[in-house]
């Protein structure tokens, strides 16, 4: 598969850009599209979707609204599209079907079905929260003022890696015997906030805690703060997975794909602190 390029979209994102440079770093073909780059790709205008999808045959697919009934159908469209047009493969970064308060699951499992419909060679990944979300994402803020304040009790999540959620998906992009694969991607070990939070601290060596809040008080102090009041609950929905245990799991399909365990938090801690991702 040397020669044949790769479309990846969301490629500004946090899996996307490491997928694009692993992809680079294998000397792939890459096409790197989001709605900001040379080659745009918007979910929103199928008018961009063709010019991305020329000469493809594989692609990594990132939509920000999956759960939508207009995302289901986006990617089926998509799909169509794609394979009328010679593409083979597509990764889909999807999540696990909790029955996660506040947020509408019902239309995950069509829009994943919806790739093999359209007779691609699927593959869809289910990762669990990124270890990045704590030094590139929205929990950056809250590390960097020394009290990440949030209602996920004393709950235990799998973290992973967004390096390994982008290795497993150039692995099922360049390699053969992934497709129909459902990989639900974790960290090594289980972890409460507070022992991420922990890990931070002892990187950076600066006074850093958790503080768990109730669902009430979190969302009173994040609409203080001007959240709007969808994502006020689709983010109380999201730490109560945590905050019951309903993430309370590893497996072993990072290593069943990459062949080596998944990176550990501190040691990716200690990188991003010396990185200067908390410095202030």
């Amino acid at each position: 598969m040397s020669n044949e390029t790769i479309l990846v979209t969301g490629a500004t994102g946090k899996t996307g850009r490491r997928v694009v440079q692993q992809l680079q770093d294998k000397t792939m073909p890459v096409r790197a599209a989001s709605r900001s780059s040379q080659v745009r790709f918007d979910w929103t205008d199928q008018a961009t979707w063709a010019p991305a999808l020329r000469d493809v045959t594989g692609m990594y697919l990132v939509t920000p609204d999956l759960g939508s009934a207009q995302a289901t159908e986006n990617i089926a469209a998509l799909a169509r599209q794609a394979a009328a047009a010679g593409v083979r493969s597509a990764v889909l970064v999807s999540f696990p079907h909790l029955d996660t308060p506040n947020l509408d699951i019902d239309h995950v499992p069509a829009a994943e079905q919806a790739l093999s419909a359209a007779g691609l060679e699927a593959t869809v990944l289910w990762p669990r929260w990124f270890f990045q979300n704590f030094s590139e994402d929205f929990l950056l803020d809250a590390v960097r003022t020394g009290d990440v304040r949030r209602p996920a009790g004393e709950g235990e999540e799998a973290f992973i890696d967004a390096e390994d959620i982008a290795a497993v998906a150039v692995t099922a992009l360049t390699e053969d015997g992934h497709a129909g694969q459902t990989y639900e991607l974790s960290g090594p070990r289980l972890m409460s906030f507070a022992d991420a939070v922990a890990d931070i601290a002892h990187a950076t060596g600066n006074d850093i805690r958790y503080t768990p809040l109730s669902a009430e008080t979190y969302a009173a102090e994040q609409r203080a703060s001007g959240v709007p009041e969808e994502w006020v609950q689709l983010a109380i929905g999201m730490y109560a997975d945590i905050r019951s245990g309903a993430l309370n799991s590893l497996t072993g399909d990072v290593e069943k794909v990459l062949g080596h365990p998944p990176r550990d938090f501190t040691d990716y801690a200690r990188t991003a602190a010396a990185q200067g991702a908390w410095t202030v």
